[in-house]
């Protein structure tokens, strides 16, 4: 085989068009994720993206957009406990899963309705 994966580069989330500040509020605000500039030949195309740890969310716009409401992309967390309060100290809501073996994890929407689940490995 000559060829070989290195990883995930970035996961791209669907919201519907003009949803560039709600994403923000979102995405930085309420998760802390820091906004990077997308590159100046895509930004007529809308959308949003952000830093998580080595790793990119690109939010796209979508013009017939629909949420996915069972595909996520899956976050490791250090502290999720912590996440969990600080989202619902914003009136995020929570939804608990049962756990994982050898993790914990609990899911969220984003403003636009698209499931996102959140883990840390019990080590």
């Amino acid at each position: 085989m000559a060829y070989s994966f290195v990883g995930i580069d970035h996961v791209q989330l669907a919201a519907p068009q003009g949803c560039e500040e709600t994403a923000r509020t979102f995405y930085a605000g309420a998760l802390g994720m820091a906004e990077i500039p997308k590159p100046e030949a895509l930004r007529g195309r809308g959308g949003v993206w952000f830093q998580c740890g080595t790793h990119q969310v690109h939010i796209g716009v979508q013009p017939d957009f629909v949420p996915a409401m069972k595909a996520h992309p899956a976050f490791e967390v250090r502290d999720l406990g912590g996440l969990k309060s600080a989202l619902a100290a914003k009136g995020i809501e929570v939804q608990d899963d049962e756990a994982l073996e050898g993790a914990e994890r609990f899911y969220v929407n984003d403003p636009f309705g698209n499931r996102l689940e959140f883990l840390e490995w019990i080590r």
